[in-house]
């Protein structure tokens, strides 16, 4: 890999984008692709649909035979609510190998000995989020019922490029907190991108069930997103 090629990798990753680098098997000639730029690419459709895995692979082309060595950021999971739902989301999201991080300002709930093995973060969500640095591999869960946790973690998730962000509530709560993000300002756009009530409707019932449900909407929201309403 030529020197140049290498140092932008390195950045890339280091600032958490998703880059290929598209190899000519023939001929041997290398160049990197952003993620940014892949829908702008003579090779979008192959690269966006390696994007979307997170796998490298093999590829016949109109340019020829290529390699694509796909690199993407290890996705995140940042949830709002040290609660029941959480303790069977947070191992679920870890086997998928996510970073998980809980946000909630109620010590009672948000600690080590309730969430062994996950950061959790016993802050005001006005100043736990920002240093997180939420990203377009991020995916995001407000799980407190409490509007003032809640709330102001889904405007800040909803103006960051988040692939996934969901929230906890019936139909009627949803409408409620509709209302409420509307009167500070949140567009019909914006709230149009938040999944609630959080999960597939697959009649999940106990925390565990919803933990499912909620890990699944994500992988499909990650791996496939136009099959995600």
């Amino acid at each position: 890999m030529r020197l140049d090629i290498l140092t932008a990798l390195n950045a890339e990753r280091a600032a958490r984008h998703a880059v290929v680098i598209v190899t000519e098997t023939q001929s041997g000639k290398q160049r990197l692709v952003k993620g940014e730029d892949a829908a702008r690419d003579p090779l979008k459709e192959f690269l966006i649909k390696h994007l979307r895995s997170g796998k490298s692979g093999m590829e016949e082309t109109p340019e020829g035979r290529v390699f694509l060595t796909v690199h993407v950021p290890p996705p995140r999971l940042v949830i709002t609510g040290a609660v029941h739902i959480s303790q069977a989301l947070a191992p679920m999201a870890r086997m998928l190998n996510y970073d998980v991080t809980i946000v909630d300002p109620r010590t009672a709930f948000a600690s080590p000995e309730r969430f062994p093995d996950t950061k959790v973060i016993a802050q005001w969500p006005d100043t736990a989020l920002p240093p997180l640095k939420i990203d377009r591999y991020t995916a995001f869960a407000a799980l407190t019922h409490d509007p003032k946790i809640d709330d102001p973690a889904l405007t800040h998730a909803l103006a960051r490029d988040c692939f996934y962000i969901g929230a906890l509530g019936s139909k009627k709560t949803h409408a409620r907190r509709v209302e409420r993000l509307k009167a500070q300002g949140v567009s019909d756009a914006q709230i149009a991108r938040i999944h609630a009530p959080i999960g597939l409707a697959i009649g999940a019932v106990s925390p565990s069930e919803i933990a499912v449900s909620i890990m699944a909407q994500i992988t499909a929201s990650l791996r496939q997103p136009e099959s995600v309403s």
